[in-house]
C-alpha cells in the first residue's frame, strides 16, 4: 500500500512540476512544420500536394528511358527474394525527396497494389506476404517520388509468385 502511495505522490508532483517547468519557459508540443524545407523539402503535406506529386508521372525521353525487368525467387531460409534489374538508372538513397536528376532515384515495391516500401538496390527480401498468388509490382520513381513514365505509362515490371 505505501509503494502504491508513493507512485501517486510521485506521478502526481513529477507531471505537475515537469507542466509548470515547461509552461514556465514555453516549451510546447507542436510537433514540427510540415512546409519546412529543412524537414520535408518544403512539399506542402496537408493540402494534398503531396500525395498529388506521388501520383503525377515524370515523362522520360523514350530514348533514354531506363528499362526495368524484376525476378522473385524462394529464399532458401525464409520468404523471398526480389531481384531488380534497371538499366539506364542509378539509385540514389542521398538525394531521396530532393529534385528529379534525369536517370537517378528509387524503386517502389507493391505486393497486390500495396506499397511494401522504397527500394535503394537492386535487391530487396520480401517476408509475411499474404498467402495465393502475390503479384510483385516494382515502379522506378524519381528522387522527387514521382513515378518515372514514358508517355504517361510508369516504368514498371511485376510478377506473379505463389505464396504457400
Amino acid at each position: 500500500m505505501r509503494t502504491l502511495a508513493l507512485f501517486l505522490i510521485g506521478v502526481t508532483f513529477g507531471g505537475a512540476g515537469g507542466f509548470v517547468y515547461a509552461a514556465a519557459n514555453g516549451i510546447t508540443l507542436d510537433g514540427h512544420d510540415h512546409s519546412d524545407p529543412a524537414h520535408h523539402g518544403g512539399m506542402q503535406h496537408g493540402d494534398g500536394d503531396h500525395a498529388m506529386l506521388h501520383d503525377t508521372p515524370r515523362d522520360v525521353d523514350p530514348a533514354s528511358a531506363p528499362t526495368l525487368a524484376v525476378e522473385v525467387t524462394a529464399d532458401p531460409m525464409a520468404g523471398y527474394n526480389l531481384h531488380v534489374m534497371a538499366e539506364r538508372f542509378r539509385y540514389a538513397p542521398r538525394a531521396a525527396s530532393g529534385p528529379h536528376v534525369a536517370g537517378e532515384g528509387h524503386a517502389h515495391v507493391y505486393a497486390n497494389g500495396v506499397k511494401l516500401g522504397r527500394l535503394y538496390g537492386p535487391w530487396m527480401h520480401l517476408e509475411n506476404l499474404p498467402k495465393g498468388e502475390v503479384e510483385i509490382t516494382v515502379t522506378l520513381n524519381a528522387n522527387d517520388h514521382r513515378p518515372l513514365a514514358i508517355a504517361g505509362a510508369p516504368i514498371a515490371a511485376s510478377t506473379t509468385v505463389t505464396v504457400d
